[in-house]
């Protein structure tokens, strides 16, 4: 009979058992893009259907008003954000530059419920931007007409 050692290692860290790595890089999961491992900027957005609007929220810190564009074509309205910082630092012996891009771009596509023409309503604060997009008044139904035949 032979024993064998029993690892505990694997059940307290599971980020380093080889069966869960093997889970999340198969070809077939549903994760088919790097989604762990992007370096890619993107923010945590909520969409809520109210009565008379739809209010689209963007959860971007950092960013100021003026980095932001908005724009609505074709019932696509896209959201993008672009930051650049470049600092030089020199002194008598040494010379520091850093710099750090950020940006994002996000497209969704509008319900047909979605009013084009009325004014979208942007507000950026403590880090989340806001987007209110009223809704099409309903179309009043006609009631139904009877023709007298002659």
């Amino acid at each position: 009979m032979s024993l064998i050692k029993f690892n505990n290692r694997n059940r307290l860290f599971p980020w380093n058992n080889t069966q869960l790595k093997d889970f999340f890089s198969s070809d077939d999961f549903f994760f088919n893009d790097n989604f762990f491992e992007g370096d890619s900027l993107m923010p945590a957005m909520n969409v809520k259907e109210l009565e008379g609007e739809f209010e689209v929220e963007f959860a971007a810190p950092g960013f100021k008003k003026s980095d932001f564009e908005v724009t609505l074509e074709d019932n696509m309205l896209n959201v993008s954000a672009k930051k650049e910082m470049e600092k030089e630092e020199e002194k008598e012996d040494y010379m520091r530059r850093e710099f750090s891009y950020n940006a994002f771009k996000r497209s969704l596509r509008l319900p047909e419920t979605v009013d084009n023409a009325a004014d979208i309503k942007a507000v950026y604060n403590e880090g989340i931007l806001k987007l209110n997009l009223l809704k099409k008044e309903p179309s009043k139904e006609t009631p139904k007409k009877v023709i007298e035949v002659i």
